[in-house]
């Protein structure tokens, strides 16, 4: 018989089987218990042994938190029961008020103990090492002060932001170490230990993708740059997440206004080395194809509104490269066009229609109209010195008026160019009616004080300096006041002039200057002048392009310290002569910028007139005129040419009131290096009739944007001639001078600085030559 593996049951304990037993029972019982109405859960909760009650709380280690304040924390009283949950839930209370280092709840009986340690109180909180950094910046970033409880993780946060506000201001490499050191009564000094390390810049800038600009002409369009040794007093090299954020845009705009319509930035991505030393940033680029205008038409929906006026203000051609920026100037160009002409509620909306067959994109300016919305109130906000009318009266929209958004663009930027406010802002909102709004500017208003110290040098002036003290919106109200004066070795002056830009309110500007200016020309017509006096300015501007001035000005005149070998002509005028001119200035500009113009054309004509009130009596007349031609972005062609004239009235014109040709006007000459001379004396007499004419190029050199550096290349021509004397010792041949030569101009960041290489090419033996004109001038 095969062996059995199976072991024998092992024998239940009796009390198992007992237990069984009686679980089966009840289990039997429990049907006839529910019928005869028994409650069999109340019986097992009495056979469960008690938890106990609370009968006392005892809060230890406290010295100084009140233990009262330790027991309103916790969610257990006296006679409650001992609830596991309530505990940890009151241990979790107390952790978070922060008071406390460590907490322990333990049950002795039937008392609920408390054991704390508190947390050690902040004596001070100080900063070691910032320089970059002040202490009330520190300070504005951390929580932790004086007289709070310190916790480490309260402090580890004060740490993230202090990190945070030196990588703001691109220090990445900035290292923060909180130390406490322990003050007796459980009180510590709660320490910073900074190492602000060195700026973070950018080590170099990439560009995936792109394929017809390259990576420097990039590297151009947007305003972050690489680091680099010559950008010591810029922070455009440093490090910044905002202005990768504009950059962006930079890049979409610029595209888009070269005609890549579908033009996209994937991806910018900053990565920091791994010595956190800079940071490598990556654009990654979807170019797109290149598209031309299409056909460009204005439709309107309007019956009243006669297309064939509108056509006009589209500036561009068909076969042009798209540029989306030339379409939204030409759509507000038709919106202000069709306000003048009292349409304000037609809205105009460009209609873009993109053949990618032809890779051409047609734009439609549709007209329609829009709805009836009217100005209920304009809200001026935020001005604090600023009186609310000299804001006013640059909004081109009024209470009342149609709501026309374009105007109010418009009126924002006129607000802007005031520079009285570091930002403005127009916002509109729902007015009381469906069918008006409230509009609010919101101004931040900037300091308008000025304090400028000049120094310089030029050929024509040689070592110069200026001290000026500005205040260009004189008691809110808009008014510039200046007070100038200026050394040189050979001119001196003293002047102060204020100016109401808006006369009673209307536009009308109303200025008064009062001067005292002394001049040294004995180095080419062997005199010294001086000349006192006021001047009266009203201004009005036309419209958009065209601007007049009209002046009277009021002065006496000295020529004195005249040499004993000077020009018997120069002699004759030795004296002090009053003055009494009026005069006007009519002025046409459309440059793109008044101040550096690329593009564009500019003319003007003076005319001034002395006479009645005075003891000089003349006509004179100027006209400057100005073109500027782009061949491309960096490189553009100057036209200019000047031509003046000034008639005696009868009388001889004194040398004071003539004109002068060389040095800034005629390079390659020295300041009245040209004109009629005395030949005996070879003192330079000026002449009565002038002109100057200048063909130049201007281009990089090859150095980066950020330089400021240009080259020239340029001709220029002028003649200077006629005299009312006349005689054998007088040179004047009145035959035209030019000069040919190359220049380098230079905005430096002590000031602007232009040197230029002339060589005259065609002149007089009687004339002054200049192979070297220099000019450097700064305000700090």
């Amino acid at each position: 018989m095969p062996e059995n593996n199976l072991q024998p049951a092992r024998p239940r304990p009796f009390r198992f089987r007992m237990r069984r037993a009686a679980l089966i029972l009840l289990l039997l019982a429990a049907p006839l218990l529910a019928v005869a109405g028994m409650p069999l859960r109340p019986a097992l909760a009495q056979a469960a042994p008690a938890a106990g009650v609370i009968s006392d709380i005892t809060v230890e280690g406290v010295f100084r938190v009140e233990p009262a304040t330790v027991r309103a924390y916790i969610t257990l009283s006296p006679g409650d029961a001992f609830s596991p949950a309530e505990m940890n839930r009151s241990l979790k209370a107390l952790f978070a008020t922060g008071l406390f280092a460590d907490v322990k709840l333990e049950r002795d009986g039937n008392r609920l103990v408390v054991r704390v340690v508190e947390n050690p109180v902040i004596n001070q909180v100080a900063f070691e090492g910032n320089l970059r950094v002040t202490d009330e910046d520190l300070a504005a970033e951390t929580r932790l002060k004086a007289r709070m409880a310190y916790t480490p993780a309260a402090a580890q946060r004060d740490m993230e932001n202090i990190l945070a506000l030196y990588n703001s201001r691109g220090r990445f490499a900035a290292t923060v170490t909180p130390q406490i050191i322990q003050r007796e009564q459980n009180r510590v000094d709660l320490v910073f230990e900074i190492s602000e390390g060195p700026e973070t810049g950018v080590n170099r800038i990439s560009f995936i993708g792109n394929r017809f600009f390259s990576d420097a002409a990039l590297r151009d369009v947007v305003t972050t740059r690489e680091t680099r040794w010559f950008r010591p007093f810029s922070n455009v090299d440093k490090y910044d997440p905002d202005r990768l954020q504009f950059d962006q845009e930079s890049l979409r705009r610029y595209y888009i206004a070269n005609g890549f319509a579908d033009f996209q930035v994937t991806s910018a991505v900053a990565e920091l080395a791994d010595d956190r030393s800079g940071f490598f940033i990556t654009f990654t680029l979807r170019e797109g194809p290149r598209y031309r205008f299409g056909a460009l038409d204005v439709v309107s929906d309007v019956a009243e509104i006669r297309t064939e006026d509108l056509r006009r203000l589209v500036t561009v051609k068909p076969g042009a490269w798209y540029n989306a920026d030339a379409v939204d100037s030409i759509a507000n160009a038709i919106d202000e066009a069709l306000a003048e002409q009292g349409y304000a509620f037609a809205q105009v909306q460009p209609r873009i229609r993109l053949d990618g067959a032809d890779l051409t994109i047609g734009v439609s300016f549709g007209i329609s109209e829009g709805p009836k919305v009217y100005v209920q109130r304009i809200d001026i906000l935020g001005n604090v010195r600023t009186v609310d009318k000299v804001i006013r009266r640059e909004l081109l929209v009024a209470e009342g008026d149609a709501y026309n958004p374009a105007r109010l663009a418009r009126s924002r930027q006129r607000v802007q160019n005031l520079g009285f406010f570091q930002s403005v802002r127009v916002v509109t909102r729902q007015g009381d009616s469906p069918d008006s709004v409230i509009v609010e500017v919101a101004v931040q208003e900037q300091p308008t004080g000025e304090l400028n110290i000049g120094a310089g040098y030029s050929t024509t002036d040689g070592v110069l300096g200026e001290v000026s003290i500005r205040e260009r919106n004189l008691m809110g109200l808009g008014r510039d006041l200046r007070l100038a004066v200026r050394a040189a070795q050979s001119r001196n002056s003293l002047d102060m002039s204020l100016t109401e830009p808006r006369f009673m309110g209307k536009n009308l500007s109303l200025g008064g200057d009062l001067f005292r200016t002394t001049s040294d020309k004995q180095t080419y017509s062997s005199y010294d002048s001086s000349q006192t006096g006021g001047r009266l300015r009203v201004g009005y501007r036309l419209n958009e392009y065209w601007t007049q001035q009209a002046s009277y000005q009021f002065s006496r005149e000295t020529v004195e310290n005249i040499d004993e070998g000077a020009s018997r002509y120069i002699k004759d005028q030795a004296g002090t002569q009053t003055l009494s001119v009026l005069g006007q200035t009519l002025t046409y500009d459309r440059r793109n910028s008044s101040i550096d113009p690329t593009s564009g054309y500019m003319a003007s004509l003076s005319n001034r007139f002395a006479g009645p009130g005075g003891t000089v009596s003349y006509l004179q007349s100027e006209l400057t005129a100005s073109y500027y031609l782009p061949f491309t972005e960096d490189v553009y062609l100057v036209t200019a040419g000047s031509a003046g004239y000034i008639n005696g009235l009868g009388d001889a014109t004194r040398v004071n009131d003539r004109f002068f040709v060389g040095g800034d006007n005629l390079r390659g000459f020295e300041y009245a290096g040209i004109g009629p001379r005395d030949v005996g004396t070879d003192d330079a007499l000026g002449g009565n009739r002038y002109a100057t004419a200048l063909l130049e190029l201007r281009f990089p050199v090859g150095l980066p944007n950020e330089f400021g550096m240009t080259g020239t290349l340029f001709a220029n021509a002028g003649y200077l001639s006629e005299i009312d004397e006349s005689g054998a010792d007088i040179l004047d041949t009145g035959s035209i001078r030019n000069a040919i030569g190359v220049g380098l101009n230079w905005r430096s960041p002590v000031g602007p600085f232009r040197i230029s290489l002339a060589q005259a090419v065609r002149k007089e033996d009687f004339d002054k030559d200049q192979l070297f004109n220099i000019s450097i001038g700064t305000r700090f």
